[in-house]
């Protein structure tokens, strides 16, 4: 019996909302090793993603190291296969493959072409053993496919190239395998059917046009270790699945089932999967969208745990539905919130619909001015002119714009 788990969408070093979440991030990482070891897992697999931009941080980076390098200490058998995602850089991701792979530690960025223009295949390949150190499964590692690394054979487009990259790798890994050795693929990827999330995903390219079927990974393949959707769902049959990221990335998020997924194989067969809930460590709230006095008596209500450190507090977003403008809206809500242990990271009006918001007009901007233009909006937003206080502000701050010198640059 073999022992996986599968876990992808790190994304550390996210900003979120112009905060850090390395603490976050830690915890998450800590709670993970721990499980790895109490789980006695044969391998980890961590689909893509792993970082949150192309040039993450310094910090960023120190994270993912010190866990590989603490991972190693505590389990010397492990062994750990990253791909990169459609956040990550595909060189970054490999730079420091030749020592990671001392710690047991596979790092597959990106795919190569060999001068036939056939794919290597070879290199994406990476066998999981057992505690005795024999070989149980072969992991078909392929990082996320940007287009022009889709190249070579007959593929028209993006999609049929991916669905070519991978039917070549798993037709190598069948040659590779023996009797009784199960076939794993990791791919970063967007299949049909899948659920994306509200606000926080990337696309993978311009147009939404890069679903690829499940199709592609046909019975002989034992589990589909999938990343890129940070909703943590199975895509057809218990076999494929997206672990889901493990942290929310966005509010929107908040009420997913976040999680990291143990699958037990059994020769060349899904012995068993099982969901493992990631505790939260940093609580995170949403408010709204309701009447500012609603929101003002659940920001009241709202309990806080004072002893906590400052890194550990809440998140809070807060969402007020607004008939009339309330300019000290910010104020009000930060004084409500004066003495509490929560960290506001968005407030957001919800404004009345009108029909000017979909009403098709053409404005001449160069005649109309800021003045004008901006008199109109408020007009259209709210239904009535602006008065002489607003206009008094609007009129400062635009002759502060045109008193930066920074501010035709």
């Amino acid at each position: 019996m073999l022992k996986l788990i599968h876990t992808a969408d790190w994304h550390l070093g996210q900003s979120f909302h112009g905060q850090e979440r390395h603490t976050e991030h830690r915890a998450f990482l800590d709670w993970l090793l721990e499980t790895l070891v109490e789980r006695e897992a044969d391998a980890l697999l961590v689909a893509g993603d792993i970082f949150d931009v192309v040039n993450p941080s310094l910090r960023a980076q120190e994270l993912l190291y010190d866990f590989i390098v603490a991972a190693h200490e505590r389990l010397p058998q492990l062994d750990i296969v990253l791909i990169a995602g459609n956040h990550d850089s595909g060189n970054r991701i490999e730079l420091p493959a030749p020592l990671m792979r001392r710690l047991r530690t596979h790092a597959l960025g990106r795919v190569v072409w060999r001068e036939d223009g056939e794919l290597d295949a070879d290199r994406l390949l990476v066998p999981l053993t057992d505690a005795t150190g024999a070989t149980q499964a072969w992991c078909l590692a392929l990082p996320f496919l940007r287009p022009a690394e889709v190249t070579g054979g007959d593929a028209d487009d993006y999609v049929s190239g991916i669905s070519s990259v991978h039917e070549r790798l798993i037709d190598t890994a069948r040659r590779r395998r023996e009797p009784g050795q199960a076939l794993v693929a990791m791919s970063h990827a967007h299949l049909h059917g899948a659920t994306v999330s509200e606000a926080s995903e990337r696309p993978i390219v311009i147009g939404g046009e890069e679903s690829i079927s499940a199709a592609l990974f046909p019975d002989d393949i034992a589990y589909v270790a999938l990343g890129h959707l940070h909703r943590a769902q199975q895509v057809g049959e218990p076999r494929i699945r997206y672990s889901g990221s493990p942290l929310p990335l966005d509010f929107s998020e908040v009420d997913y089932p976040h999680q990291v997924v143990e699958v037990s194989l059994d020769g060349e067969r899904l012995a068993g999967s099982e969901t493992l809930r990631v505790p939260r460590p940093v609580a995170m709230h949403r408010l709204g969208p309701a009447p500012l006095d609603e929101v003002l008596a659940e920001l009241d209500a709202l309990a806080d745990d004072p002893t906590l450190p400052r890194e550990r507090w809440p998140w809070l977003e807060v969402t007020v539905a607004l008939d009339t403008p309330v300019p000290d809206l910010r104020a009000r809500v930060e004084s409500a919130l004066e003495g509490k242990a929560l960290r506001l990271l968005r407030l957001s009006r919800r404004l009345p619909h009108s029909e000017a918001d979909t009403a098709s007009k053409r404005v001449d901007l160069q005649t109309l001015g800021p003045r004008k233009l901006f008199e109109r909006t408020w007009r259209e937003r709210w239904d009535s002119p602006p008065d002489d206080d607003v206009l008094a502000d609007f009129d400062r701050l635009h002759q502060e714009v045109l008193d930066d010198p920074e501010a035709g640059a």
